[in-house]
């Protein structure tokens, strides 16, 4: 990969377009954050796009076809294309203003890079992280400069393919929203291209969702929005792997865990994900009396009554597992089915009770996220049910799935799924590079369980 410099070749914004009925006719103007949303001001966008067969020739534009699609996608998620602004009145309010001043639409090229290039190795290369727009950005950045923008995308155009990248502010939409908005735009492109009708997808409903009594806007117990902004320091690099695991392995670590312990309520991510906790565990070499925690975003969308599934904006809660390395590893037939069932409690344990509890309490005593790693943890992001490889934006599926550089630090996984189709996962792992290179050669994390 020689010449695997990726160009700029334009940037411009793109406003959206409404087709009928795409816009309320009483829409929102302006959008309040949530405690989910505000406290998410302080990490770095979320970066996500899928490498796409080249398209064939003789077609129409693909950039301008894919600008175009992408501003009808945009005409239903309208407060995306709009900026974060600071409220007048007593206290620091952050909202989200519906000015349809566009998402930042870029073209880029990489005519040394390929597909094998990208794909062929568990080892993702760095040039990856080029394919992303608004990188190093927080989300805090885009309340400061009124003028950026909350999400951009970036088509990158290969030696044999192309890559499809968007970056959303997290104080904006999670990853629900960020995967509806993608698979809006790519069915909107691949109904264009094969001239066939659009599936009926439910308008996403852009008010979000405060619970009863919350002062709205929430004022936040700062001078500015700088005092707010801490950045994250400077981190040891990390190198990162995709392991892909068959949805054969998935079936035998979920029916192992679940043997194991007798649960019966183990799920696929859980027994995965405490597969990798363990192998991860050994990689580092920490010592048994060390505690160790797996944390995981689990979704509030179906989890609260009265909170619409096709909500735009963030609803989700954190669930962490923890334990000493020792009882992790575990000798004996419990080591997998012990982890996951630490897993399997703390997601039990997210509950309306709880989500109402942390919801009504976090105005008074605010926090914010910030990622830093750890040399015994592991957080997981993404969920295996968002429809990732179904993102065929007309000339095929994707044959991959990356993330940019935003939020990498030690112990970071993602997590994705093909949205239910096969049963298969994909963990896309950040580690200290050491700890990587042991963690890929783990015969218990490769071989026995049939990553592919």
């Amino acid at each position: 990969m020689a010449g695997g410099v990726v160009q700029i070749i334009s940037r411009r914004m793109v406003k959206p377009d409404y087709e009928k009925s795409s816009r309320p006719a009483e829409a929102e103007t302006s959008v309040h954050l949530t405690p989910w949303d505000l406290q998410r001001l302080t990490v770095d966008y979320a970066q996500r796009g899928v490498v796409l067969p080249k398209p064939p020739p003789g077609g129409p534009g693909v950039l301008q076809h894919l600008a175009s699609s992408f501003a009808r996608a945009l005409g239903r998620f309208y407060p995306l294309a709009g900026r974060l602004t600071v409220g007048d009145g007593p206290g620091l309010t952050i909202s989200l203003r519906c000015s349809d001043q566009g998402a930042e639409f870029v073209h880029a090229v990489a005519p040394g890079v390929t597909v094998a290039d990208i794909t062929g190795t568990t080892c993702i290369p760095r040039v990856v992280w080029s394919l992303f727009p608004l990188n190093g950005v927080v989300g805090t950045d885009a309340v400061v400069d009124p003028e950026l923008p909350i999400l951009a995308a970036q088509v990158t155009e290969l030696a044999d393919g192309l890559v499809v990248a968007m970056s959303l502010n997290h104080a904006a939409a999670d990853g629900t929203t960020f995967w509806d908005l993608f698979n809006t735009w790519s069915e909107i492109s691949r109904c264009i291209t094969t001239s066939t009708a659009p599936l009926p997808l439910p308008l996403p409903l852009p008010k979000r969702w405060f619970l009863e009594g919350c002062t709205v806007p929430i004022p936040l117990p700062f001078a500015k929005v700088e005092d707010m902004a801490r950045r994250r320091p400077e981190y040891p690099p990390v190198k990162e792997c995709s392991l892909r695991f068959s949805p054969e392995s998935v079936r035998k670590l979920k029916a192992k865990a679940n043997a194991e312990t007798a649960a019966g309520t183990i799920s696929s991510l859980q027994a995965v994900l405490a597969h990798l906790w363990r192998a991860t565990c050994r990689a580092r070499g920490l010592a048994p009396d060390q505690e160790t925690t797996c944390s995981l975003a689990v979704g509030c969308r179906t989890r609260l009554k009265g909170m619409p599934l096709v909500y735009v904006g963030n609803a989700v809660a954190g669930a962490v597992g923890r334990a000493a390395v020792g009882e992790i590893l575990g000798d004996g037939r419990l080591g997998l089915g012990w982890a996951a069932l630490l897993l399997n409690q703390a997601v039990a344990a997210v509950n309306e009770a709880s989500v109402r509890e942390d919801l009504a309490a976090w105005p008074g005593n605010p926090s914010f996220k910030y990622l830093a790693g750890g040399s015994a943890a592991i957080m997981a992001t993404g969920s295996p049910r968002f429809d990732v490889y179904g993102n065929d934006f007309g000339w095929g599926r994707p044959v991959a799935v990356r993330s940019g550089p935003a939020n990498k630090v030690d112990g970071m996984v993602t997590v994705y799924g093909d949205g239910g189709r096969s049963g298969g996962l994909e963990l896309q792992v950040c580690l200290a590079p050491d700890v990587l290179d042991r963690l890929v050669a783990d015969e218990e994390l490769t071989t026995d369980f049939g990553l592919v």
